[in-house]
Order: C-alpha cells, then sequence, then structure tokens
C-alpha cells in the first residue's frame, strides 16, 4: 500500500511535491494496494472462486467447471468493463492513504461511536438469538419468534458490518491504534461464532469472515498474504466446526443427513454447478421492487404480519425439496438463475459503478462512505450472500445506519471554507467545497 506520506510544499507554491518512491516490499504493497482500489468488485468476486471454488473443480474433474467458468467471466465481464471506464475519468489518489486520513480524522467522536454501534450490534445479536430470532429452528419452520426483544434487536442487524466500517475509520483517521483495531475485530469475530453455536447455523459467521477479509484489504489493514494463511487455516478447521454444529442440531431436535460429510460440504463447485442444468431465467415469484421497498424500509415491528423471506427455501421446493430445508446456488449462480446471463452482467456492472464512486467520488471516503462501502461488500456482492434476500438485507442495514450518519455529521470539525478535507489538487485548486459528503 501507499505509505501516504508527502513532502511539505516548496514556500510560496501551492501544490505538494511527490512522496518519496517506496522500495522493496512497500513498493509491492503500494502496488497490490492501488490494484485493489482499481478493481476492488472484480478482485473481491474473482478471489473466492480463485480460491475455494475453481480449485476443488479442477481437482475433483467437475464436468461444470466450463460452466463456473463462464459464469465468473460474464460477472467480471460487468464488473471490469465498468472499474475501467472509470480509471479513463481519473485513477484512484495516488495520496489516498493521506486523503484516507484527513478524509476521518476530521470526526473528533468517530471512535466513541464505533465503539458503541460495535458493542450494540454484539448485544443486539445475542439478545436476538436468545429469543430464537434467526436459529435453525425457526429457519425451518418459517416463522418469526413472536418477541419484543428479538423485534428490538432486527433494527441493528447490520450493525456488524456498520461497527467493522467505522472501526477502520477511526484507525485510519488516527484515532485508534491497529493493535486495538484488531482487538475490536477479534471481539466482533468471536460473538459471531457465539452467535453460530447459538442459532445452530454457520453461514452468518463465514459470510462475516469474509467480508473482513475483503473490506479490510481493500481499506489496507490487512496484507494479502495474511487473508491467504487465513483461508487455508478455516479449511483446517472446518471439519470441527461442521461436527460442533451438527450435534448442536441434534441436540435441538433436527435431523442432520448423515451422508452428508465436512468435505462435501466443500464442494461449492458442485454448488453452483448445479445450477447449469436449467434454463434461465426461472421466475420463482421471488422478491420485486414493492417488496424490497417493504421489508428493507418498514421496521417489522410496524408490518408484523409480513412472512419472512427466503429464496432458499423457494429454490429447494422448486428442486423438489420441502420447505423444510433451504438450497442456493450461491450468490452468483442465483443471479444466473433468476436473471439469466445478461442479469449477471447488468448486477456487477451496476454494484461496480456503485463502489467506483463511494470510493472516488470528491476525494477519498469519510465514515458514512466508507460504511456504505461495507454494506455493498457485506450484503449484494459477499459471494455466498442469498440473492435476492442480500439486496433487501442492504437496504435493511443503509436505513438502521442513518442516525448514525446523522450524529457523525452533526459531531465533525467543519473544514476552512473552499479548501478540501484531502489538501490541494492540481495546480494548487481545492479538490471540493467544505462540506462534502463524508
Amino acid at each position: 500500500m501507499d505509505d501516504g506520506r508527502g513532502r511539505d510544499a516548496a514556500p510560496g507554491r501551492g501544490t505538494l511535491s511527490p512522496p518519496a518512491p517506496p522500495v522493496g516490499g512497500g513498493a509491492r504493497r503500494e502496488g497490490t494496494g492501488r490494484l485493489l482500489r482499481r478493481y476492488p468488485v472484480s478482485i473481491a468476486l474473482l478471489a473466492p472462486f480463485a480460491l475455494l471454488v475453481l480449485p476443488m473443480a479442477i481437482v475433483n474433474q467437475n464436468p461444470q467447471t466450463g460452466f463456473i467458468l463462464r459464469l465468473v467471466g460474464l460477472a467480471l465481464l460487468g464488473s471490469a468493463s465498468v472499474e475501467t471506464l472509470g480509471l479513463l475519468f481519473g485513477s484512484p489518489d495516488p495520496q489516498w492513504r493521506r486523503g484516507l486520513r484527513d478524509a476521518n480524522a476530521q470526526y473528533p467522536r468517530l471512535y466513541l461511536v464505533a465503539r458503541l454501534v460495535a458493542l450494540t450490534s454484539i448485544v443486539a445479536n445475542l439478545a436476538g438469538a436468545y429469543t430464537g430470532r434467526g436459529t435453525i429452528v425457526a429457519q425451518l419452520s418459517g416463522t418469526v419468534p413472536d418477541s419484543t426483544v428479538g423485534a428490538v434487536a432486527s433494527l441493528f442487524s447490520g450493525w456488524g458490518a456498520l461497527g467493522f466500517a467505522l472501526l477502520v475509520a477511526s484507525h485510519v483517521g488516527g484515532h485508534l491504534a491497529r493493535s486495538r483495531l484488531y482487538g475490536w475485530l477479534a471481539a466482533l469475530t468471536a460473538a459471531q461464532a457465539l452467535l453460530a453455536a447459538m442459532t445452530a447455523i454457520s453461514a452468518p459467521l463465514f459470510g462475516f469472515v469474509f467480508f473482513v477479509a475483503a473490506a479490510g484489504a481493500v481499506c489496507g489493514i490487512f496484507r494479502l498474504r495474511y487473508l491467504v494463511v487465513g483461508v487455508l487455516v478455516v479449511f483446517l478447521l472446518w471439519p470441527t466446526m461442521f461436527d460442533y454444529r451438527n450435534s448442536i442440531r441434534e441436540a435441538r431436535g433436527v435431523a442432520v443427513t448423515s451422508g452428508s460429510t465436512a468435505a462435501d460440504r466443500l464442494r461449492l463447485d458442485r454448488q453452483i454447478g448445479a445450477v447449469a442444468g436449467y434454463d434461465v431465467p426461472v421466475d420463482l415469484d421471488q422478491p420485486g421492487f414493492s417488496d424490497h421497498l417493504r421489508y428493507g424500509v418498514v421496521p417489522r415491528a410496524l408490518d408484523p404480519d409480513r412472512p419472512p423471506i427466503s429464496t432458499g427455501q423457494q429454490i429447494n421446493r422448486y428442486l423438489g425439496g420441502t420447505t423444510t430445508s433451504a438450497f442456493t446456488f450461491l450468490a452468483l449462480g442465483n443471479i444466473w438463475f433468476f436473471e439469466g446471463p445478461v442479469g449477471v452482467v447488468v448486477f456487477y456492472a451496476v454494484w461496480a459503478a456503485v463502489v467506483v464512486l463511494l470510493l472516488r467520488w470528491r476525494g477519498a471516503p469519510g465514515p458514512a462512505r466508507l460504511s456504505l462501502l461495507c454494506f455493498v461488500l457485506a450484503d449484494p456482492l459477499l459471494w455466498s450472500a442469498t440473492y435476492p434476500d442480500a439486496s433487501i438485507s442492504f437496504i435493511q442495514h443503509v436505513v438502521s445506519a442513518v442516525p448514525v450518519f446523522l450524529v457523525l455529521w452533526l459531531t465533525r470539525r467543519r473544514p476552512d471554507p473552499g479548501w478540501s478535507r484531502i489538501g490541494p489538487g492540481p495546480a494548487g485548486r481545492p479538490r471540493g467545497p467544505a462540506g462534502a459528503l463524508p
């Protein structure tokens, strides 16, 4: 990553001198960071397939390997074309790390808000699971437990990603040391692990871990080689975690398929390859625009009679199963299943455009834009998410974060009029007016 250091401007001049060129490992990190900022969606899309899906398909000689490559190619066509087009209108700022620091340094209450959000997320998630919300029993029965505590806890369902984003913003803004940042991230991950034990569902835990890895890499708080080691550790721990999860399910009276092993569940190539045998697009009366607004904007407390949405159960029933189980083709496979090849290209092109704007619009992102970026990576662009349910979750999480954004906006330090928070642009001109969206 670029280190964000620059020499002082010469007296009487309005421009900053370029930073000293990094050497050795610093140059490699700078190059990796620049690549991540230029193609964040494409890399976030490609990484899990390169590390998890395609190796299993090749080793096991999956006959659908070519189809999987075609799916990935269509998605990359949408994301990479938009990201490349964005480069024509300006590459990421070479002083991006410095701009990121300055953009987040003007929020003196940022770390306090980040801690409150992270703690609220942990308490709300555990309280909701204690009341039965999000458990395997509730998922199979298709019901939502009637509990005031659970209803209140659901209002903070996206605050894990929000807390992560604000903690990262606190770190890059100089409010939080790296060691304490890692401590908070460990606490958030441990809470997700406890939540997995309480609900007997491991998917949210793995989704959170991969989200943290992707968002952390884009923001420059993790090195890629450490992330690769982390993926290998997850592979080694998975059999033990799988057996433990099944023992919890059996203790709660949930039948566990004896023929499905931990190794079988790692065959993600078979999961996404299964969609190749269907004529697409398929209409299963999945959520439409009005459903996105109803479920995404209106809290369940104001609409208690609406049924829960589970696209996984709809797909499983379409495949000949029952509503007491769920199945998906992973996010990319689901998009192909419901939208067809054109839909895959359009989906990733649209979200790539959103991410490009969040990362580059009027300079480096502040806490609000970092939070929106994390919501995008945690919901619609998470490779293991369920489409289109994740799009509804994205709307829910943005709505729930609005009060936090308002608090940050009210407590920020106002910059000097006519001067951007990330310093002068070419020829000493300000990059943007004061008061730009954080």
